[in-house]
């Protein structure tokens, strides 16, 4: 039997996700990373993109991540997300209404922390976007 991580995916709802895995790959704030079995540990910042998860050699289950973060060591990877979607379940126009919502928050912002909070809702949008497509 192939080695295999465990995978969790927590929001802050509920754990969305715990199954052994052959790898998954997270979109990190550095970069995408690869977690596999025996893995040095890594505490880190995800930005808003996919979360591919991989079995016998193909990606078994995509998952859209507003950001959180992820920790990783040599049995495990416990992905703590903001927000988490099937990408099955994205659709582009959820997407772009997530978008104009986001763009119309950012013109309507009246100081400094509006205006980041609006910046960091595009942010998510446009990748959920991308992730739709």
């Amino acid at each position: 039997m192939a080695e295999k991580i465990q995978f969790e995916l927590v929001s802050p709802a509920k754990l969305l996700l715990s199954e052994p895995v052959d790898m998954v790959v997270v979109p990190g704030t550095e970069g995408d990373f690869g977690a596999l079995p025996r893995h040095a540990p890594v505490i880190a910042t995800v930005r808003p993109g996919v979360i591919d998860v991989h079995e016998a050699g193909k990606i078994s289950n995509r998952i859209f991540v507003a950001g959180g973060f992820a920790e990783v060591n040599e049995e495990r990877i416990t992905v703590l997300a903001e927000e988490a979607i099937p990408v099955a379940d994205l659709t582009a126009e959820g997407a772009a209404e997530r978008l104009r919502a986001a763009r119309e928050a950012l013109a309507d912002a009246r100081n400094d922390a509006e205006k980041a909070q609006a910046e960091q809702r595009i942010a998510v949008a446009v990748a959920m976007e991308a992730a739709a497509r």
